[in-house]
């Protein structure tokens, strides 16, 4: 659609039929309304950290008042652009370097808003800017490489320690349950041990007394005696055996040939041990008669000193 300003009435001219007066009326401008893209051209502008960037962007607006428009200023387009090429700058700024790049939809839409403020009367809408490229200084992009490679090695040693710690950590977790597990199987074996022991020293008992059970009753019955001296002499021979062989101290009795008078020996106080008491013996121990018990014991202690000195 295009718009058509008269000159001499300053009437405007729409599309249809239009009646004009020769001489006096001819056509000045023809504006579109159509919507209309400006490239925007390259500057300079100094960040808020003051380093220069090259930068430039693309414009698109729409007329919506052609009489502004024709009548409000000389050259449209060539104002719009000199604004906007103003206005990046005085945006730009108030930013610093690593904003301009964070942030460049909010500085798009800061210009159009400083550029709509301006051009309204103009008869002129901004819709929108798009920043194209934005050119940093060599020394600069180098120092945006290195900052970009030191945070990307920081990052990394900050992962690694991490690593190492949770390593550490699983290791340390490790060795505890490892250890708490160990004390309790040694707990468990040597409460099982004890147990054994006990189970052991029951049954040993046990069969100790048994033992002895069958032994007295084997040693009352006929012949006990000749068995019991038929063990003793087994017992001395095996004994003698045995001699120097845990230690050098040797204690001989007087004859250690004669078997025979050393069972006797043993028999003696065996039967010294074993005699049958007195019917009435008792009685008698009650009532005061003690000479007897002790020259029994006394008898008693010279077997066991003959045994002992043999």
């Amino acid at each position: 659609m295009l718009a058509r300003a008269a000159r001499g009435t300053g009437a405007l001219l729409l599309r249809g039929l239009n009646v004009l007066i020769p001489v006096l009326d001819r056509i000045r401008y023809v504006q579109s309304l159509k919507e209309i893209v400006i490239n925007v051209p390259e500057q300079s502008a100094v960040t808020l950290d003051n380093v220069t960037l090259q930068i430039d962007g693309v414009l698109y607006l729409r007329i919506m008042d052609p009489y502004k428009a024709s009548y409000g200023v000389e050259d449209p387009e060539y104002a719009v652009t000199q604004l906007a090429q103003t206005t990046m700058r005085s945006e730009l700024g108030k930013l610093s370097l690593d904003k301009v790049f964070r942030e460049r939809e909010s500085l798009n839409a800061n210009i159009v808003d400083a550029i709509n403020q301006a051009a309204d009367c103009w008869g002129i809408r901004c819709l929108r800017y798009e920043i194209k490229d934005i050119h940093v200084p060599p020394r600069v992009k180098e120092s945006m490489q290195m900052q970009v490679e030191a945070e990307r090695r920081k990052r990394a040693t900050v992962l690694e320690s991490e690593g190492t710690r949770e390593s550490a950590i699983n290791v340390a977790e490790g060795k505890k349950q490892a250890q708490i597990l160990a004390s309790e199987a040694e707990k468990a074996e040597q409460i099982n041990q004890a147990a054994g022991e006990a189970s052991a020293v029951l049954a040993k008992a046990k069969a100790k007394a048994e033992a002895i059970r069958i032994l007295a009753a084997a040693l009352t019955q006929h012949n006990g005696d000749a068995a019991a001296s038929l063990t003793v002499a087994e017992q001395y021979v095996s004994a003698f055996s045995k001699l120097a062989k845990d230690s050098n101290t040797i204690l001989l009795p007087s004859n250690p040939g004669d078997v025979t008078s050393m069972v006797a020996q043993a028999m003696g106080v065996y039967g010294a041990l074993t005699k049958a008491p007195v019917p009435g013996a008792q009685n008698s121990v009650s009532s005061g008669n003690s000479r007897d018990v002790q020259g029994t014991d006394a008898s008693l202690d010279e077997e066991l000193d003959r045994v002992k000195l043999s």
